[in-house]
C-alpha cells in the first residue's frame, strides 16, 4: 500500500457548492456559506487524511476552495481571480463542480476554460443532484459534460446532503502522486482563527443584510486576545456609504447588535470558550476598487504587518 498526497482545487461558478463540499468533506466549518454569490473571497485551505483501508491507498488531501469564477471588474474582482489563478496553479488535480440543475452557459464554460488552460486532470462533480426530479436524467447529462472535456473522472454528488463524497474520496486519492504528509495528521486548515472569526461575522452580516449591502462589507479584526476563560475580539465592519452603515447599525443599534450576538455564539462553538465580541461600522468609500485596501484585507498579508518587518 501507497501513500498519496498533493494539492486540490476546487474550482467552479459562484454558488456551485464550493464551499458546502470543502466544509463535508472536512468534517469541520472552515468556508462561509451564504445564498449571496461571491461569498468566498480568499483561497481557503482545508486538510483530510484519509487512513490506508484493505485494498486502498491512504493519503493526504489538502483541498482548495477558491472564489467563484467571475468576470472581474472591481479591485475586489481581480483579487479574487487571482487567488483562483494561484490556486489552480499550484494543484496537482482540480474538482470542477457544477450544479446539475443548471444549463450550461457562458459562466461554466470561463470555468472549464481555466481548468483546460491549467494542464491539470479534472474531476467534473455534478452536485445538487439531490434536488433531480428524475435521476435518470444524469445519464444523458453526463453524456453532454463527456462531450466538452476529457474528464479524468465524472462523480454525481449533493455535498449537502454528503452523498457520494464516500466514493468520491478514495478516487481523488488514487489520482494523487506518491508523497508525504504535507501536515500534522491533527490539522484541518491553515487559517488563523482570528481570520475565521472575522469571516464568521462577515457571514452573519451577509445572512441579516440584502441587496447591495453584502457586496459592499468587509470585516477586519482588529483585537483578539486570547485568556483561558474568555477571547475578546474588537472588529470593524467595513462599508461603502453612509446608507448602508445605516443599515447595518439598524433602528436604535438593534441590527448591529443582532449580527453580533449570533456571530458571537458561532465563534464560541469555534474557539470552545466564551467570546466578548465588540463590532463597529466605518465607512470606507469605494473600498472594492482600492487596490491597497483590497490587498491589505489579504490575512496573510495581516499577519505580516502584525510580525512586523523582518529584521537586518
Amino acid at each position: 500500500m501507497s501513500f498519496h498526497s498533493g494539492f486540490v482545487c476546487i474550482l467552479g461558478r459562484p454558488n456551485a457548492g464550493k464551499s458546502t463540499l470543502l466544509n463535508a468533506l472536512v468534517g469541520e466549518k472552515l468556508a462561509i456559506i451564504s445564498p449571496k454569490p461571491q461569498t468566498t473571497r480568499n483561497r481557503i485551505l482545508g486538510i483530510i487524511n484519509v487512513p490506508q483501508q484493505k485494498g486502498r491507498d491512504g493519503g493526504q488531501i489538502v483541498l482548495i476552495d477558491t472564489p467563484g469564477v467571475h468576470r472581474s471588474g472591481s479591485s475586489l474582482g481581480r483579487k479574487m481571480m487571482t487567488e483562483i489563478r494561484e490556486a489552480v496553479d499550484g494543484c496537482e488535480l482540480i474538482l470542477m463542480i457544477v450544479d446539475a440543475k443548471r444549463k450550461w452557459d457562458a459562466d461554466d464554460a470561463l470555468v472549464l476554460d481555466l481548468a483546460r488552460k491549467a494542464e491539470t486532470p479534472v474531476f467534473l462533480l455534478l452536485n445538487k443532484i439531490d434536488l433531480l426530479a428524475d435521476k435518470r436524467d444524469l445519464l444523458p447529462l453526463i453524456a453532454q459534460f463527456q462531450a466538452r472535456h476529457n474528464f479524468k473522472e465524472i462523480v454525481p454528488i449533493s455535498a449537502l446532503k454528503k452523498k457520494g463524497l464516500d466514493e468520491l474520496l478514495p478516487c481523488v486519492v488514487k489520482a494523487l502522486p506518491n508523497g508525504p504528509r504535507y501536515f500534522p495528521e491533527d490539522q484541518i486548515t491553515d487559517q488563523p482563527v482570528r481570520f475565521m472569526a472575522a469571516e464568521l461575522i462577515r457571514e452573519h452580516v451577509l445572512m441579516q443584510t440584502h441587496e447591495e449591502v453584502p457586496h459592499a462589507v468587509s470585516v477586519v479584526v482588529e483585537q483578539f486576545e486570547e485568556g483561558p476563560k474568555l477571547v475578546r475580539i474588537a472588529a470593524v465592519i467595513y462599508c461603502e456609504r453612509d446608507g448602508q452603515k445605516a443599515i447595518l447599525l439598524g433602528k436604535g443599534g438593534q441590527m448591529l447588535k443582532k449580527i453580533g450576538t449570533s456571530a458571537r455564539l458561532d465563534i464560541e462553538k469555534m474557539v470552545g470558550t466564551k467570546v466578548f465580541l465588540e463590532l463597529f461600522v466605518k465607512v470606507q468609500p469605494g473600498w472594492r476598487d482600492s487596490r491597497q485596501f483590497v490587498e491589505e484585507l489579504d490575512w496573510r498579508r495581516q499577519l505580516e504587518s502584525m510580525a512586523g518587518p523582518p529584521e537586518k
